[in-house]
């Protein structure tokens, strides 16, 4: 009978539905970008929206590596119209043969058009923009589209309406002997990016900076048109307000890039001057520059071809495998390495690095629009040859400068043994327990990873109040007191045995460092719930520097959160409502005049019904997912306020005061 039914309801379907050839679609023109816009630029939010810009800045950068363009200036003009300008030699508007269209016509309007496919013969050599859609993309993207050219001795002039021409190719006028270029205007379009069309200027400055450290000697202008703005200098006096404009030339290229770093993030560095290595072949260009600091973290940023490639690919493979081998070496020869299998892991060799990866050539392999990995697997022999002969003959020739790199890296490889020592033990302990989980864990029910979550709570108060108001079911809750590791100013070693961390881990399952293994992870949902005050900040603060050190993918696999308890109740009567902020409180009192205010001064103020209702209910719950949208940004950030140096700390308080939130 069961069979009957299977067969008549797919007679049915075939009957109602048929599929053939007529249910084939053929997208024209531009109509695919519009369709599917995630799969060009990545999202159609914020990151989607800034990658515009980067896709015609990418262009005139293009033509600065052919060497004809040595100026960009893009404005944010109000209304969050960009324009990107370049003095390179113009987009050529001759007919196109093949479409019988000008030049400047195909490359808006036609995917996987341009000057970039021809290889030795093509109008570029190196190019970062090799899949021929970037500004036909951005033109699709956009509400409306307009290129000026100058080339030729004349300007002219093409406007677009969300990927089709909005009229013919104009020829302007005359512009004066040699002068030449191209300028961009367009202005997002909202129907494809609903959540924002603002513009932030942060995330373009980081992005055009870099650009300028890559291309030694190209200017690049960035300019906020959209309102003045108040400078404040050192000392913390306001300047007169003006357009905000950041002006980046680096005649030092990437060299600059690494001492920039060091900069920002108050570093100390070990040794003086910054390490430059360069190769080249038929193949391409490959450019490192690296100096070791006194941290225990790591700082690698690779680009191929001026874009940034954050997954890697195989430049960062070449170069990290000759790397370790060069220590290694160097080590056996020298006889700071005694025994044979005495190797230092690659781990080791990179500790307090800070390094810029730079390749071009002709045929840059990227894995998806967005260029986030490289796979050409001949820059990988390129990078590693290089860094191998190269680098070695720099210790060779710089022993004092090579001893102390050396030294650092086997103070790491003691290090590492320690912690491994320290994990077995932990380890051990743990065997002979009854229970691998820490005594003051309160563990819920349900035994389905990914339905559950844990509170990891400040204080024995608050954490009591939490473990008698959650949802048992599928809420765990791990109370933590007083203040916990820095990890910024530790290693490995130092972590495992801490009474404050050992227990996060314990209770996670899922390991630290190189043995972090997400698979293992018991709750789905982490979340940090400490006092609204600068303790409460603070706690959060070092927790979340833990598990950006240690268990980065937590934080970019989306499980962290940070959950926002009210700092107001307001009752009136039998009406109790909860303000999350100063702004909520105001809007309340209005509504509610004559209303009785408390301000809580911690978690552990609140009873378990009140702590379940306002923070911990899943359904009314405040809570702020913690994400990594830039590494290179948090990676400043956490040593910045949790490192060693006071001066960096100092300066980035004196900046950001004005922006305080205070609690008097």
């Amino acid at each position: 009978m069961a069979e009957e039914i299977i067969t008549s309801t797919n007679a049915e379907t075939a009957t109602d539905h048929e599929y053939n050839g007529s249910e084939i679609q053929v997208l024209k023109g531009l109509e695919a970008v519009r369709k599917r816009p995630g799969m060009y630029i990545g999202s159609t939010g914020p990151r989607g929206l800034h990658h515009l810009v980067y896709e015609i800045v990418d262009n005139a950068i293009d033509e600065a590596l052919a060497g004809y363009c040595t100026h960009i200036e893009v404005t944010i003009q109000k209304g969050n119209i960009i324009q990107v300008s370049d003095n390179g030699r113009g987009i050529p508007v001759d007919t196109q043969p093949d479409t019988g269209l000008p030049a400047v016509t195909v490359v808006y309007t036609i995917l996987h058009a341009g000057g970039k496919f021809g290889g030795e013969n093509s109008g570029y050599k190196v190019a970062g923009g090799l899949h021929g859609v970037g500004a036909s993309v951005v033109n699709a993207c956009s509400e409306w589209l307009s290129v000026h050219v100058k080339r030729d001795g004349f300007e002219y002039e093409q406007k677009f309406r969300r990927g089709d021409p909005d009229g013919p190719l104009k020829k302007i006028g005359p512009v004066p002997e040699g002068v030449t270029g191209t300028v961009v205007t367009f202005q997002p379009d909202p129907e494809m990016f609903k959540e924002t069309t603002v513009y932030d200027f942060e995330t373009l400055e980081k992005r055009l900076r870099e650009e300028s450290f890559l291309n030694a000697g190209v200017k690049i202008t960035l300019r906020d048109e959209r309102a003045l703005w108040t400078p404040i200098d050192d000392d913390g006096n306001e300047g007169a307000p003006c357009y905000r404009e950041e002006v980046m030339c680096y005649e030092g290229g990437i060299k600059s890039f690494v001492t920039y770093l060091h900069e920002k993030r108050g570093v100390t560095v070990l040794h003086p001057g910054v390490i430059y290595l360069k190769g080249e072949t038929e193949k391409g260009i490959a450019e490192i520059a690296m100096q070791y600091n006194d941290s225990y973290n790591e700082l690698v940023l690779s680009f191929a071809n001026n874009v940034n490639t954050p997954d890697g690919g195989t430049h960062e493979e070449g170069f990290k495998a000759a790397l370790t081998r060069v220590f290694n070496d160097y080590g056996r020869s020298h006889g700071l390495l005694k025994d044979k299998d005495d190797n230092l892991s690659g781990t080791d060799v990179r500790e307090g690095l800070t390094c810029i990866i730079s390749v071009k050539l002709q045929e840059a392999e990227f894995e998806g629009q967005t260029k986030a990995k490289l796979g050409n697997t001949e820059i990988r022999t390129l990078v590693s040859n290089m860094v191998y002969d190269k680098l070695t003959e720099f210790f060779e020739e710089n022993p004092a400068v090579a001893k102390s790199i050396f030294d650092k890296a086997t103070q790491a490889a003691r290090a590492r043994e320690a912690a491994k020592k320290a994990r077995e033990l932990v380890r051990r302990k743990s065997a002979l327990e009854s229970s691998r989980m820490p005594g003051k864990l309160a563990d819920c029910r349900e035994k389905d990873p990914t339905r559950t979550e844990i509170f990891i709570v400040e204080g024995d108060s608050a954490g009591g109040s939490a473990k008698m108001g959650r949802d048992s079911a599928i809420q765990a809750i791990l109370p933590l007191w007083g203040k916990m590791l820095n990890v910024e100013k530790a290693r490995a070693d130092r972590i495992y045995g801490n009474d404050k961390l050992m227990p996060v881990v314990l209770a996670l399952g899922c390991g630290i460092g190189d043995e972090f293994d997400l698979s293992k992870l018991r709750y789905d949902k982490v979340f940090i719930m400490a006092d609204a005050d600068v303790d409460g900040s603070h706690i959060c603060t070092l927790m979340l520097t833990f598990f950006f050190r240690y268990m980065r993918p937590l934080i970019e696999q989306g499980h962290v959160y940070v959950a926002q308890p009210p700092l107001f109740k307001l009752s009136k009567g039998n009406v109790v409502k909860y303000a999350y902020n100063d702004a909520e409180m105001a809007t309340l009192s209005a509504e509610m005049p004559g209303a009785k205010v408390n301000r809580y001064k911690g978690l552990g103020e609140m009873n378990p019904e009140q702590l379940w209702e306002t923070t911990m209910n899943p359904d009314n719950r405040v809570i702020v997912q913690i994400t990594i949208d830039d590494a290179e940004k948090a990676d400043e950030a956490f040593t910045i306020l949790m490192g060693d140096q006071v001066e960096p700390r100092r300066d980035f308080i004196v900046t950001n005061a004005q922006f305080a939130k205070l609690d008097v």
